[in-house]
């Protein structure tokens, strides 16, 4: 019985305190109550004019405020591009910035937006409703970013928020022409930030991925629209979406302001964006059993699986298997990290590397380099290999003759490899990014015979990427002394490539 006395009170204590909280929380009137319920038989008059304000009404009104500045700046962008189907028409947004130290107007937006089309073909409507044309664009393809000159001075122009700033779990208003309806503002909040590695669509050649992800509602059309702060300032570029359906799932991806600042700058300054290099490849599949190898007790950083000669890396001693921890004085969270931290360094900077080498940590200074010297380099490089192709010349298919000191029989004996490129994936039915080593021969004499056949690609050996013959080399020098190895083998017979793990007995 004391029981029940004492729940009893428990529960009317409960109710008594939720009630007194509904009243604190909206001090009504009994006018005002009753005008809330419906009278029954006599004629109402309700008044409703003096109810009390929530956070909710004032949070509602600053948004409109926002949504208010910031929406004349926002443009929609329509083009039209030829291809070989014919024509084709495009839709996306835009906003309005001004250059630095008042140099003129300029719209931004996402360069497939207006990829392949320019001047009249580009259409910029503008808030007042007028079209315009630009009268120059600059693309840049490893940010999916262009930006559009224009010479019209009576519109307004948004300005720059700091995405470095934001923090998971701020609000954001996405604007922009969702399936063509301009002036759209959806809301939401930073999901995430540093989302790399997206697989942006067929054709896609974004480098430099560093997207902050909103649940701000993003559709087809949105492409090239402001992602807002609070402040009414462009924090963002709204670029992509991940969705199962084409629309809208609440996974929106945008590049950050920071980075969008940058690539504006270099392209209205230089026409172009300057990169710096390192001068390595790392490794994309850095998995936690490598990292044992290494001697770390998790993935972290990036792992350098060549270095390339008379590079900035070079110059510096960074050695294969060395972990990048830090650069600058930034954690490296992965490869692509990496990648934008040293796209965004200034060209002949030093910078400070940490590495871990041999499970300890090691310092050195690096002088960045222009990364164009490098791609040129890689240009000149690939036209030679296509100009020997056209005369004839197979993709590098050659045996190994390695590993002298074993005396009587090497290892990769009647063996025939090829480095992959995108013309024999296609033949073969791999994705056209597909790299590693094709098995172009196996003979009794070899110690793959049986582990591997024709039309396997060497993706991995112990763990390691091996892309092309030296990187093979590499691998097998630095673990001469093992019995077996695991290989990392695809397959791309019939068009559906599958992947499997294979032990090769060395001896």
């Amino acid at each position: 019985m004391k029981n029940r006395y004492t729940l009893a009170v428990v529960l009317a204590l409960i109710a008594s305190a939720s009630l007194w909280n509904s009243f604190i929380e909206s001090p009504l009137n009994s006018k005002q109550l009753e005008a809330k319920i419906p009278s029954q038989g006599k004629s109402r008059i309700q008044n409703t004019a003096h109810l009390p304000f929530s956070s909710l009404h004032e949070g509602s009104k600053h948004l409109a405020k926002i949504a208010k500045v910031a929406t004349p700046s926002v443009v929609h962008i329509q083009c039209e591009r030829q291809t070989p189907r014919g024509a084709v028409e495009e839709t996306g947004s835009g906003v309005i910035v001004r250059g630095e130290g008042n140099s003129g107007l300029y719209v931004v937006t996402n360069r497939h937006v207006v990829r392949d089309s320019n001047g009249k073909s580009i259409s910029i409507q503008l808030h007042d409703g007028r079209e315009i044309h630009p009268k120059r664009k600059w693309e840049d393809k490893d940010t999916d970013l262009a930006i559009l000159k224009i010479d019209v001075t009576d519109v307004t122009a948004a300005e720059w928020g700091d995405s470095d700033k934001l923090d998971i779990g701020h609000m954001v208003l996405a604007m922009g022409s969702p399936f063509g309806l301009s002036e759209s503002v959806t809301l939401g909040i930073i999901s995430a930030k540093g989302r790399r590695s997206l697989q942006l669509g067929s054709g896609s050649e974004v480098l430099n991925q560093n997207f902050l992800q909103t649940d701000a509602a993003i559709n087809p059309g949105n492409s090239g629209g402001p992602l807002i702060d609070l402040e009414g300032k462009i924090i963002g570029i709204n670029t992509a979406i991940a969705s199962n359906s084409g629309g809208n799932d609440g996974i929106g991806f945008s590049i950050p302001s920071k980075l969008v600042r940058h690539v504006f700058n270099q392209l209205v300054k230089y026409g172009q964006v300057y990169r710096a290099y390192l001068g390595v490849q790392l490794d994309p599949e850095f998995s936690i059993g490598t990292a044992t190898r290494l001697k770390m007790d998790r993935v972290r950083g990036a792992r350098i699986v060549k270095v390339i000669s008379n590079t900035p890396a070079s110059r510096a001693n960074l050695k294969y298997d060395d972990i990048v921890l830090s650069f600058g004085g930034i954690d490296v969270l992965d490869q692509n990290h990496l990648i934008n931290l040293v796209s965004l360094t200034p060209i002949d900077k030093r910078v400070s590397v940490v590495m871990l080498r041999n499970g300890r940590k090691v310092n050195v200074m690096v002088e960045l380099a222009n990364r164009r010297i490098l791609d040129e380099l890689e240009r000149k490089q690939k036209e030679s290999q296509q100009s020997s192709r056209r005369l004839g010349t197979s993709a590098e298919p050659m045996s190994f003759q390695r590993f002298k000191e074993k005396t009587d029989k090497d290892v990769l004996a009647g063996l025939q490899l090829a480095t992959m490129n995108e013309e024999l994936a296609m033949q073969l039915g791999f994705e056209t990014s597909q790299s590693g080593l094709l098995v172009m021969n196996v003979d009794e004499n070899s110690s793959l015979y049986g582990v591997i056949d024709l039309y396997d690609v060497i993706e991995e050996v112990a763990g390691t990427p091996v892309r092309n013959l030296n990187e093979f080399q590499q691998v097998l020098q630095k673990n001469k002394t093992l019995k077996s190895l695991v290989l990392k083998i695809s397959n791309g017979n019939k068009g559906k490539p599958h992947h499997q793990l294979l032990i090769w007995q060395m001896n």
